[in-house]
């Protein structure tokens, strides 16, 4: 069962709650319709050999920092890029290395042997004895005679023609002789892991969309079970300004991060009022409670981190835009049983020589930089910094190019590589995902939407989808694709498995489609670039629920998690 915070009513700007010790954890032009004068025939199967190149970087600390302003326009005509073989390059500098902890809780039992106990002589001599992990209380814990066990109340077995509480199976967790089992209480029980609890992650325990509106500079937190628009916050000190697009929600569905690609800025929010933060020790947070009570800048206290990122290339066009959340690191002890140390992954271009983006990892709980991996030689359309991002099941992120390369990033390794492979010109990518088995999707603008086969290293067009300018992409539980579609503005659903086309939908009222995610229960959510929110329950894409969310929305990220928690709950 999915378990959500209750919603609750409060007095604009404040919000009575017990304070809990916690570390102080923790953004609009618009980008401009694609021309699909693109010529390109679509083809499948083009051979690539990725280039790896090793790189290290450094750390920093989130703070406040004064917004720069930055304007600029996106003009996404269609432009080709050749596909390219290159030896692999490799350059090392010194990394940071972090230490991870992690808590186990430990209980000692102490368990009572038997005793003998005697009068003074004269008197009646009486044993009184407990079994092995029983406690003397002075209470007979036999029970009547028995031959078997349905003789015996409750849960009383029979031993030794006696009613008797059960023997333990386990003193240690060596005792239950799997690794996927621990002894607790004198029992064997199953370890917790993913998938064993709710959302079919067994991560989640919170659900919402966060939307962006780039003309205000806010985003929306609206609960995916009831459809209500439950508060709204500012994402920086600019306004429209900041032109938030892009928002990535952590695999509980605690935090998320907003992109702020006008200012170079990064900041997130915290889901849960107890992850929120007391700064002004008042004993009271204070937070937005409705749609329609928006908190100064940096007032509201479930705001937990914004720093602007060093080097960011200071225009529009170079603004952070690509993001996605790890998962981190998995305690099963019985008494966390959850993901811990997850980390945030951002892609920017610089103001540094030779078209670099940076790939920057932060605390996702903290802010601080850990680490910047830096690649030279962007290959995409302009200098757009990396346009989108996702993770694979080894927890390896990716990036994409605006029609251009994509790179995934090696964390599993040590030090950090990144491996590269240049698009065919026909792919002409915009929107960017990875499914369950770890291959990137790729929605075109001015081109089909298609994807990379890692094992076989061959760009797939998907039959049948003609080229379109498709938006955003997404994959749900069912390895369905989604995709964003304009021109005409529908809804494109392909079969990840089989790598076939299912069919086009018309949503309602459908203006410009940007982008999809998919939430806990394993529901579609597609955002129009207008006010339009709709919510697709098992597939049924004609009966659409509408929801209305103001201002100007261009967004294609995993607004809800559902990405991560795909292809980490396989």
């Amino acid at each position: 069962m999915l378990t959500l915070m209750a919603h609750r009513e409060f007095t604009p700007s404040q919000v009575l709650l017990p304070v809990f010790a916690c570390a102080l954890i923790i953004g609009c032009g618009s980008d401009d319709a694609a021309s699909n004068s693109d010529s390109d025939t679509a083809t499948a199967g083009t051979d690539t050999t990725p280039t790896t190149t090793t790189t290290a970087g450094g750390t920093g600390t989130a703070s406040t920092t004064s917004a720069t302003d930055a304007s600029g326009s996106e003009s996404n005509s269609a432009t080709d890029s050749t596909t390219a073989t290159t030896s692999p390059t490799t350059g090392e500098t010194d990394a940071t290395s972090t230490t991870d902890s992690s808590t186990t809780a430990v209980t000692d039992g102490t368990t009572s042997a038997g005793t003998d106990s005697t009068t003074s002589a004269g008197t009646d001599t009486t044993d009184s004895t407990t079994s092995t992990g029983t406690t003397d209380t002075g209470v007979d814990t036999m029970g009547p005679e028995c031959l078997q066990d349905s003789d015996c109340p409750g849960d009383f077995v029979c031993l030794n023609e006696m009613c008797q509480p059960p023997p333990p199976e386990c003193v240690i967790d060596e005792d239950c002789g799997d690794p996927e089992k621990y002894c607790g209480d004198g029992k064997c029980i199953d370890k917790c892991k993913p998938g064993d609890m709710m959302g079919g992650g067994g991560m989640v325990e919170d659900s919402y969309i966060w939307v962006p509106s780039q003309d205000s500079g806010q985003v929306s937190k609206i609960d995916t079970l009831t459809l209500v628009e439950l508060a709204r916050y500012r994402t920086g000190a600019a306004g429209g300004t900041d032109s938030p697009s892009r928002t990535a929600v952590s695999a509980d569905g605690r935090f998320v991060i907003v992109n702020n690609r006008g200012t170079g800025r990064v900041t997130a929010f915290a889901a849960r009022l107890s992850d929120c933060v007391d700064r002004n020790n008042n004993g009271l947070i204070e937070t937005s409670p409705n749609k329609d009570t928006v908190l100064a800048w940096g007032a509201d206290e479930c705001m937990i981190y914004t720093l602007v990122l060093p080097n960011w290339g200071g225009t529009w066009e170079r603004g952070p835009r690509g993001v996605t959340w790890t998962v981190g690191t998995w305690n099963d002890d019985p008494n966390v049983c959850a993901f811990e140390d997850p980390k945030v992954w951002v892609g920017h271009h610089t103001n540094l020589a030779n078209r670099t983006a940076h790939f920057v990892r932060l605390d996702g709980l903290t802010g601080t930089i850990e680490q910047t991996v830096a690649v030279q030689n962007w290959v995409g359309q302009g200098t757009f910094a990396p346009y989108g991002g996702a993770l694979d099941p080894q927890q390896r992120p990716w990036f994409s190019a605006l029609r251009g390369e994509i790179v995934r990033v090696n964390t599993d390794l040590d030090p950090i590589t990144v491996d590269r492979w240049t698009a065919p010109s026909w792919v002409q990518s915009y929107g960017f995902t990875v499914d369950n088995q770890g291959n990137p999707w790729m929605a075109g603008c001015s081109g089909p939407v298609s994807t990379f086969d890692v094992k076989s290293q061959q760009w797939i067009a998907i039959p049948g989808v003609t080229n379109a300018c498709h938006r955003g992409i997404a994959v749900d539980q069912d390895d369905h694709v989604w995709v964003a579609s304009n021109s005409p503005c529908r809804v494109v659903q392909i079969d990840a498995k089989t790598r076939t086309l299912i069919g086009y939908h018309n949503l309602p009222q459908c203006s410009t489609v940007i982008g999809p995610s998919v939430d806990v229960e394993n529901n579609v959510w597609m955002v129009d670039q207008s006010t339009r929110v709709w919510k697709i329950v098992d597939k049924n894409v004609p009966g659409a629920q509408l929801v209305n969310v103001a201002g100007s929305h261009y967004v294609y990220s995993d607004m809800t998690g559902g990405q991560v928690r795909g292809v980490i709950a396989q």
